[in-house]
């Protein structure tokens, strides 16, 4: 079964409203096992509806149209789904008698324009509204003599959730007349670009491209690294769950070096983990980044256990008097170790950790622009490392928490 989502909205197209609605009802189709191949967007246009609509219906088996049924001239869902149907609207007595309930119930005057969310395309069932005013719609349509089905429903996210749930999800999987769930495992990458990860993983992906399920799939994601994701279709989620852990493990047997967590994990979750199962506190010592290592790791729920605080040193002077870092460079791999060790004494911390570069957009001390020093303080250990980063300010910046994170959490795991 086959169900794809048309988003409905000169808003939308605009870019005046994020589309997450979308998104929702993919995440929806996915975990019951309906698959959704599609996803559109139009504005509040009678014949552009219509249109795309038609097109939808030539290669889905049903299509969800979100959006476009309130009681405004610019909410068409409804015509153009009884254009498509070869049908017309005709007033629903029991839906107006709601909509007009609903007003009296609040005291307030009912505009007659609100009526026109009860009129319904004939043929069609109505879901009835828990939320709202505007109802939702299943329409069966004929297309080319196979048999199909439109959902309407309400753009208001709640309102639309609780009608997918309550009836557009029942009836799909009715339709259908099979069970199936869909499930996806995203490992999370730091320190291969896509291409080099894709030419480490060649060989697998012949192999599931022969095998055809799972599915593998490279999500790049800025500063975050590169995400794999494997999904799988299977009848139970079980199976689903036990095909994924056979070849998750067959890619970690090939790049397990570079992978940090998995699904929602982020590096400073991992980081943090690692660090509370090994009794270490944490201290930061923070020049190019400014703080901004201290501010990811603090929106870790439980943090506090872990986390002492930051020294954000921006100024060189802060480096010489308060970490006790000697004069001279200041972007150096032996003024990181210094921070480091300066920043585990200062806040009595397990761990000493220290960022020092240059962001741009000029060089400083002859390094050029993208020179990160990182230090590491940790038992007896004190090591440095220099990375060259890629990108803006704003970007190296942020590469550069995750780079020194990622550091770190080598040096826990033993794998640096």
């Amino acid at each position: 079964m086959r169900c794809d989502v048309l988003a409905i909205g000169t808003e939308l197209l605009l870019g005046q409203i994020t589309d997450t609605n979308s998104q929702w009802m993919g995440e929806q189709f996915a975990a019951a096992g309906i698959d959704s191949l599609l996803q559109v967007k139009v504005g509040d246009n009678l014949a552009r509806i219509e249109t795309v609509l038609r097109r939808m219906l030539a290669d889905a088996d049903a299509v969800v149209v979100c959006g476009g049924l309130g009681p405004t001239h610019d909410d068409l869902t409804r015509e153009a789904i009884t254009a498509v149907m070869g049908t017309r609207l005709e007033l629903d007595d029991g839906v107006a008698e709601v909509i007009r309930q609903m007003f009296a119930s609040r005291g307030r005057r009912m505009a007659e324009n609100n009526l026109r969310q009860a009129m319904v395309p004939v043929g069609a069932t109505v879901i009835p509204q828990t939320r709202g005013t505007a109802p939702g719609l299943i329409c069966p349509v004929t297309v080319d003599g196979a048999a199909k089905v439109v959902y309407a429903v309400p753009g208001v996210p709640h309102e639309m959730k609780d009608m997918v749930q309550r009836a557009v999800l029942p009836d799909l999987l009715a339709r259908s007349g099979e069970a199936a769930v869909i499930r996806s495992r995203t490992l999370r990458t730091w320190g291969e670009s896509e291409s080099g990860l894709n030419e480490r993983l060649d060989g697998l992906i012949a192999r599931l491209d022969d095998a055809g399920n799972p599915t593998l799939a490279f999500l790049a994601s800025g500063w975050e690294g590169i995400k794999v994701r494997l999904t799988a279709k299977c009848a139970t989620a079980a199976e689903a769950d036990a095909l994924l852990a056979q070849w998750e493990a067959e890619v970690r047997a090939e790049v397990g070096d570079i992978v940090f967590g998995v699904d929602e994990d982020t590096m400073e979750s991992v980081v943090l983990q690692l660090l509370r199962e090994r009794g270490l506190s944490l201290g930061l010592a923070e020049s190019v980044t400014g703080g901004l290592v201290a501010g990811r790791i603090t929106g870790v729920p439980g943090a506090s256990e872990v986390f002492r605080g930051s020294v954000v040193s921006y100024a060189s002077e802060v480096k010489f008097d308060v970490l006790g870092v000697p004069e001279g460079p200041v972007v150096s791999e032996a003024a990181a170790e210094a921070m480091a060790i300066g920043a585990r004494r200062v806040l009595g911390a397990d761990v000493g950790l220290a960022l020092t570069g240059v962001a741009g957009p000029t060089e400083q001390e002859g390094m050029p622009v993208g020179t990160l020093c990182v230090g590491l303080a940790i038992g007896e250990q004190v090591l440095s490392h220099t990375f060259r980063l890629a990108g803006q300010r704003d970007q190296m910046r942020q590469m550069s928490v995750i780079t020194a994170l990622n550091l770190l959490r080598g040096v826990l795991t033993g794998d640096a």
